[in-house]
Parts: structure tokens; sequence; C-alpha cells
């Protein structure tokens, strides 16, 4: 096998790898991205978070983005499943955060908008090729993968970059992963055409549908597409009986909000399902090899964190290599911060995660009150905000001693998972017995 040189090789061309590509080949470098599937290729994950747009603008990719004609993004809401409570943030009234929208986005277009980019911007991208081993030295790496005729290649570079996202490669490889043991979760889903959207800027919303222990997203992808899921436990799942569609469709009629909206929907292509563990891995580098977005961890996406994620580390990611190749070594002490930075921000969207799945979380979340500016702490949170320094991080601290506190003494009325009708009916008892 003939063995060719680059300064990195980049395992994946998600939003992850392209953005790690695109910032190391705009700096001058031999960039080789090998990806195993041929873009475009359906992929979930449509909601992006604002603080992806800085990111956008500093690799040159958002005149290409705007141009697509993706929904514009201005806030979030979230319900309960039964209609009794919901609440709206809006990015750009959140006194903490920096950027106040940006898109929703159908994944097939918008990955490969990123990857044809990265090779417009001077990466070499090889589409078909799957990574079959790796191994690192003193010196630099050894990668080899299979083309898509079935011959194998070698390859050397001076740093490798595993953006292969839930395909985990390098960590599955050294036994790394660690799955969350409450967040075995399966999501099924669909494109549909007719979902009932707001009006207005509303209308490109990421809307989040909470019910006991499950719960649903709406996102607008296209004027004509909206992407639809269920996200529950994988064991209720199994012993729901029938197939994704029924069970989708049973969980739909069970909430007054998800049912208004999908009324008169129409299912584009077919239902689709995922496993959607929680995991993270032990560790995040190695010998000349950092790990970016999903093949550094991944939870729960009920704040759509994920592109964000991935793109964010791959940014970093970019500039630890690019410093270690401009003093010529092996960027150890730069690759340890990148494992320190990046893991804090994922532990960070890790507690929200964790706290959500809880009914005082709820309870406080889905009834702001503006006091010590919480709610605008909250705000910046949903929008990405992950370099607010200490007047954002002792917000969110003190939300969560107040979490705590919501558990034993109500700061805020509790609130109730149950149906419609069986809190009409609960009133209706309590107020024969007054």
């Amino acid at each position: 096998m003939d063995r060719l040189e680059f300064d990195v090789v980049v395992i994946g061309g998600g939003p992850g790898g392209s953005s790690v590509a695109t910032f190391l080949a705009r700096a001058g470098r031999r960039v080789l991205v090998l990806e195993k599937e041929v873009f475009p290729r359906f992929h979930i994950g449509e909601s992006l978070l604002p603080y992806n747009a800085a990111l956008f603008r500093e690799m040159g990719v958002w005149p290409a983005l705007e141009a697509a004609g993706f929904p514009p993004k201005f806030g979030a809401q979230f319900h309960l499943g039964n209609g009794s409570h919901s609440t709206r943030f809006v990015f750009r009234l959140g006194k903490f955060t920096r950027e106040p929208q940006v898109f929703q986005v159908e994944r097939a277009v918008f990955d490969h908008i990123l990857l044809k980019h990265a090779r417009a911007c001077g990466a070499e991208v090889r589409e078909g090729w799957t990574v079959q081993r790796h191994a690192a030295d003193a010196a630099g790496v050894s990668v080899e993968a299979r083309a898509p005729d079935g011959r194998m290649q070698s390859f050397r570079a001076a740093f490798l970059i595993d953006a292969s996202g839930r395909a985990n490669l390098t960590a599955n490889h050294e036994g790394l992963r660690v799955i969350h043991p409450r967040h075995k979760k399966l999501a099924v889903f669909g494109h549909f055409t007719n979902v009932g959207l707001d009006r207005g800027e509303a209308g490109g919303d990421t809307i989040i549908v909470r019910l006991e222990n499950k719960w649903f997203w709406i996102i607008p992808i296209s004027a004509e597409k909206t992407s639809v899921g269920l996200v529950l436990d994988k064991d209720e799942y199994a012993r729901a009986g029938g197939g994704p569609a029924e069970i989708f469709r049973r969980w739909v009629d069970s909430s007054p909000p998800v049912q208004h909206r999908m009324r008169d929907t129409g299912l584009v292509g077919e239902m689709r399902t995922t496993s959607d563990f929680s995991y993270y891995n032990r560790r995040l580098v190695g010998p000349r090899l950092l790990r970016v977005g999903d093949a550094a961890g991944f939870m729960d996406p009920i704040f759509s964190a994920g592109v964000f994620l991935a793109m964010w580390s791959g940014r970093l990611a970019a500039q630890a290599v690019q410093h270690a190749l401009d003093n010529g070594n092996d960027g150890a002490r730069r690759l340890s911060r990148y494992e320190k930075r990046v893991r804090a921000g994922m532990e960070f969207y890790w507690k929200m995660v964790e706290e959500y799945y809880t009914t005082p979380f709820i309870e406080l979340f889905m009834q702001p009150r503006n006091h010590a500016s919480l709610p605008d702490a909250v705000n910046a949170v949903l929008a990405g905000e992950l370099e607010g320094g200490w007047r954002l991080r002792w917000r969110l601290k003190y939300f969560f001693f107040l979490v705590k506190v919501q558990a034993h003494w109500p700061l805020v009325p509790s609130i109730s998972f149950a149906p419609a009708m069986e809190m009409k009916s609960e009133f209706q008892q309590c107020a024969a017995k007054d």
C-alpha cells in the first residue's frame, strides 16, 4: 500500500469533522477527511443553537447557509403534555445572550453544505471511506482505511481527529465509552407536512412538549417539512407493542398540544427509530488524538446542543492542533487543556439534562419568575452560551439550588402531568368535598 502524508486526518465529515477540517484548511494545513457515507445522507438532530452563528461566520459558511433558505430560529417553546403550562424563550430578549438567532436545518442539506465548504477551503474529502485501524507513535499517527472499491489505503499524519459521531470509533476501540445508567432512550420520529406551527417569527421555534417520562420535539426544517419525534425509555417502547408509527400516534393522541399540531399532517417517507443512549468517554484525547462532538460524548438531545457542541469542540481541536504544528511538538499540554475545556462544556449541559427529568426543575422552568435574572441565565444556556463567566455561572448554581428547595418547600405551584380530563375530575372531586 502506498502511504499518503497529511498534517491532520479527520475521521467523519459531519458538523464536527467539517468544522475542524475547515478551520485547519483555512490555516494552510494539509487535511484529509475520511467519511464512510456518501453525502447527502439522512441525519437527525435538526435544531441548532444561536451560538452556532458565530462559528458559521468564522468559518465563512454563513452566506451558503443563508442562501439555502432554512427557517430562521428566534426562540424555543416548552409545553406540558396536558396543555396546562407553557413558556417561550426569545433569545434576543436575554440580557446574557449575545447571539439572537440561527437556522433550523434539514441535516441532509446542512451537513452537505458544511462538507462541501471544507473541500472548497482546501481539505481533501474522501466519501465512502471506512477507517479500519489507527496507531500513534512519537512522530505521528498511521491510519488505514477501506476505499469504496474495497482496496486498502494507508495514511500518515501528525494528528488524528475523531469526529465519527456516535460510531465513537477510536474510543470504542479503547473501551472508553460509559453509558448513562438512567438515560437509555429511544427516539421514534419522522418528517411531516402541514404541521400546525405558530404565526410570525414563533413559527420557526423549536417546540418541546414534556410528558411525565417522555417528550416530543417539533422542529420546522423547511417551508414544507417539519421534524417531529418522541423520546422515551427504550424498555417502555419495547413493552408498548406495535410498529413505530402506531406507537408514535398513540402518544400523539395522548397530548392535546401535540395532537392539535399534528391534526392534518402527512408523513414524508417513513417513521424511523434510533437508540438515544447518553454516554461519555473516559478520555477525550490520546497521543496525537482528539475526539470532537459525539465522539467525545452524547447526551439526551432535549436542549438541541449536539451540533453546537460538535462544532465548538471542532474549533477548539483545530486551535490545539494548529498550535502544536506551529511549535513542532506533540501538543500534549494543549490536548490536556482541550480535554478539560470540552468536558466542562459537556458537563454543563449534562447537568441541565439531568435536572430536566425531575419535576421540581420543570415546575421552576415552566413558571419562571424574574428573580436575580434567572430566566436570562437559562435563556443564555438555551442559546449556547459557554463563555458567560461568573455572572452566568453563579446564577445557574443558584437556579439548581432553588430546584432542590422546590423539592421540599415549594417556591412555585406544583404541576401535574395528568391528562386534562383527569385534572378536571380531580378538581371536581375537591370542589364537591368543599
